[in-house]
């Protein structure tokens, strides 16, 4: 055993000494290392961190929410331009569905509208989301009341003139004053402020916008204003089932009584969307692990480069010190000597890369994460692939040379220096 420390202690010290003695060819060969390491990890952590964002972000919703759609939320078979002369879903649908659907929790039917400008006494909110709905979209979208309340199904059913305003409206409308009961001016007529939101915060990655940034208005209260064959709004059917209720079931449902609702024939095609949440996070799902595929094969030609680079400096190192290495074997050095002696250099070079990489990619984490939102996460777990990868590669760099260099016969590499 103290035979096998001390051989590897003296190979350990001979490669130190070797990268101590020939500094710049050290660095220039641990580079293609550092740079390789440096660009697997700068992604797989920019990915990991896109991915945890996004999903603390998401956490918010409900995966059981489906949307009732003329267009599809992912990929489809359907062609775009067959989705667009798909119908919109109409009131009458969304009356329908909300009197017959097993299973309901909640529905609302929702208008997409343009922004808007909204102003009191002199201040402006512009560019502001407003967001149609119903008593059934405070759940849906998981809203929480600060100030006031929510409109109830009288308002919704008669288009009152009436908004909930997020809490950064309200702040650039009434600044510290309190918004309720005042009058605001949006779509060219004065809507009553009945509620204010909770403050959410930012965001590093957001869907959509802000609950903040948003004002809420009776869905019906748009259709008086527009109708409902205007070309400035698109509709949407929002619901979720009870949660003992099948998300499938609830679906298959859904299908059914639209396509009766709609006249369509056995043979024929649906001509609407189920969109379910849940398959939006699947989607994301599949789009991270091809993020990640990309990040492999594109960092996988830099570690390559580098280990072509260790290999190639450690042959040289072999070539400059063939007479040092029969002058070893010559006084007793055995071959697994000289190998770990090579081996060794070859490891510690790509460490020492690998480590530099790593380096870089956790300042350029901490410099993301103060000067913006987005959250970079470095893990351990990618600090111990990185060095792990870096081990790798010295050791399938350095092992021809060093095998090359083990195998050499002392008479012949003592008379090759003289």
């Amino acid at each position: 055993m103290v035979l096998y420390f001390r051989l590897f202690s003296s190979s350990f010290y001979f490669a130190i000494n070797a990268l101590r003695t020939n500094k710049l060819r050290a660095v220039l060969s641990l580079l293609g290392v550092t740079v390789g390491i440096f660009s697997i990890i700068a992604v797989l952590a920019a990915v990991d961190s896109l991915e945890k964002n996004i999903k603390q972000e998401l956490s918010s919703y409900d995966s059981t929410l489906i949307y009732l759609f003329h267009s599809s939320f992912g990929p489809t078979d359907i062609p775009k331009w067959k989705q667009e002369q798909f119908p919109e879903v109409s009131y009458e649908e969304y009356e329908y569905l909300k009197r017959t659907m097993p299973g309901l929790e909640y529905m609302s039917y929702t208008l997409f509208v343009n922004r808007e400008n909204i102003s009191y006494d002199g201040n402006y909110a512009n560019s502001t989301n407003v967001q149609t709905g119903g008593v059934d979209t405070q759940f849906l979208d998981n809203l929480k009341i600060d100030q006031g309340r929510f409109f109830n199904e009288s308002e919704e059913a008669s288009g009152a003139f009436v908004v909930v305003l997020g809490y950064e409206v309200a702040q650039s409308l009434f600044k510290d004053q309190d918004a309720l009961g005042k009058k605001v001016r949006l779509y060219g007529r004065n809507f009553n402020v009945i509620g204010v939101l909770e403050k959410q915060g930012a965001s590093s990655v957001t869907i959509g916008d802000s609950v903040d940034e948003k004002a809420y208005i009776p869905t019906n209260t748009i259709r008086m204003l527009f109708g409902d064959n205007s070309q400035a709004t698109t509709s949407v059917i929002v619901t979720k089932p009870f949660s003992d209720y099948s998300v499938d079931t609830y679906e298959a449902e859904l299908k059914s009584r639209l396509r009766i609702f709609r006249g369509l024939k056995v043979d024929e095609q649906d001509n609407f969307f189920v969109n379910v949440f849940s398959g939006l996070l699947d989607f994301i799902d599949n789009m991270i692990a091809q993020m990640n595929v990309v990040g492999w094969i594109v960092s996988g030609f830099s570690l390559l480069v580098g280990g072509f680079g260790i290999a190639n400096i450690m042959f040289v190192s072999v070539k400059e010190r063939t007479h040092l290495i029969g002058v070893q074997k010559a006084i007793g050095a055995k071959n697994h000597f000289i190998l770990l002696q090579f081996l060794f250099e070859a490891i510690l070079l790509a460490l020492i890369g690998g480590i530099i990489g790593v380096v870089l990619v956790w300042l350029i984490a901490v410099l993301v994460s103060s000067l913006t939102d987005f959250h970079f996460v470095l893990s351990l777990y990618n600090v111990a692939l990185g060095l792990g990868i870096s081990s790798v590669i010295g050791v399938l760099s350095g092992y021809f040379p060093a095998r090359s260099a083990a195998h050499l016969d002392p008479v012949e590499a003592i008379r090759s220096g003289q």
